[in-house]
């Protein structure tokens, strides 16, 4: 009976943990997803620039930088010592967040991370933590779902999901390749596979 009582008393820590931990990450996006717009607001302001007009030209109709130069790396922004190159926003589940330049397991509890790739060589991989208020909740999204990616240079790329789909955790090559314009994964509850959501862009 003693011995019951400790495994709900264990298993009540860890929920609560967990409620915790994934209230802290949402508190946290949101907080960084602020400050990413009162500094691009300010960048913006600086340069007198306007947000481009298309996918290829800016206001001027001058071709973009990034299609003369697809090799061009991300623009990023630091914040409280880590590098973000933009913003994930993803109606269907009213998600939006921030995404890191890099990425480790300690990065993954702040924001989703840049995994490889690049969205300028439409082959970009985004990882994120199974937080519900992360990625926990794309493997609900559907084929046509729209997905928004926005660099810190305000150009807005927009995705619609062709394909959802559970990988395993060693797949990592596959994770990859296939090209698709976009991949967002997150691990499964279990953290034996990995949940994966392709994207193609929308011209």
């Amino acid at each position: 009976m003693i011995f019951g009582v400790l495994l709900a008393a264990v298993a009540l820590v860890i929920t609560l943990y967990n409620f915790w931990d994934n209230t802290r990450a949402g508190s946290e996006a949101d907080e960084l997803l602020d400050e990413i717009a009162r500094v691009r607001e300010l960048s913006q302001n600086n340069s007198n620039e306007e947000n481009s007009s298309d996918l290829y030209t800016d206001k001027d109709g001058d071709t973009l930088d990034y299609i003369k130069n697809p090799e061009t790396q991300m623009p990023v922004v630091n914040i409280d010592g880590y590098d973000y190159i933009g913003t994930l926003n993803i109606p269907a589940i009213n998600l939006e967040l921030p995404v890191m330049k890099d990425w480790d397991y300690t990065r993954l509890r702040i924001s989703p991370c840049h995994y490889s790739g690049s969205v300028y060589l439409n082959n970009m991989v985004i990882a994120g933590h199974n937080y519900r208020s992360h990625f926990g909740p794309i493997g609900n999204l559907k084929k046509g779902d729209e997905v928004i990616f926005t660099d810190m240079k305000n150009n807005v790329f927009r995705y619609r999901v062709a394909e959802v789909d559970t990988l395993e955790k060693t797949a990592v090559e596959e994770m990859k390749s296939g090209g698709w314009d976009l991949t967002m994964f997150t691990c499964t509850l279990s953290g034996n596979a990995r949940v994966t959501v392709r994207c193609n862009l929308m011209e």
